[in-house]
Formats: structure tokens, sequence, C-alpha cells
């Protein structure tokens, strides 16, 4: 999973990972997971920001611990 969000991985290598996700319960929760915190990353930092004040900072962490525990 970590590879797949780091580059493109050939279909054989997708086509294993989504059957194996089909079998393993674990994977596939990890798997959901990963997509929200990408998902809460890009959004973090695609905006531009010289500076980030704690409260931002607070905000941030209580949005990943909420997306954690659905």
């Amino acid at each position: 999973m970590e590879k797949r969000n780091a580059r493109t991985i050939s279909s054989r290598e997708s086509w294993k990972l989504n059957l194996h996700l089909m079998v393993c319960k674990l994977c596939k929760v990890y798997s959901e997971k990963l997509a929200v915190l990408d998902k809460i990353f890009q959004k973090t930092f695609s905006e531009k920001k010289t500076e980030i004040d704690e409260s931002e900072i607070q905000d941030f962490k209580n949005k990943v611990i909420k997306k954690l525990n659905f």
C-alpha cells in the first residue's frame, strides 16, 4: 500500500494487492485509514502558509485522531 501511494505500481502488483485486501481485513482497514490520512495531508499542505500557529496544529491533531477512530 505504501508503494502504491508513493508511485505507480504494475498491474500485477495492483492485482495482488487487491486480492490480498479482499481476504485480509486488517490490511483493508489500514488501507482505508491511510487514504484518510493522505487526504488530510494533501489538504493541509496544499495551503501555502509561511507560519502555522498553535491552534492550527491542535486542530490538525484533533482531525487526525477523529478520522483514525472513525
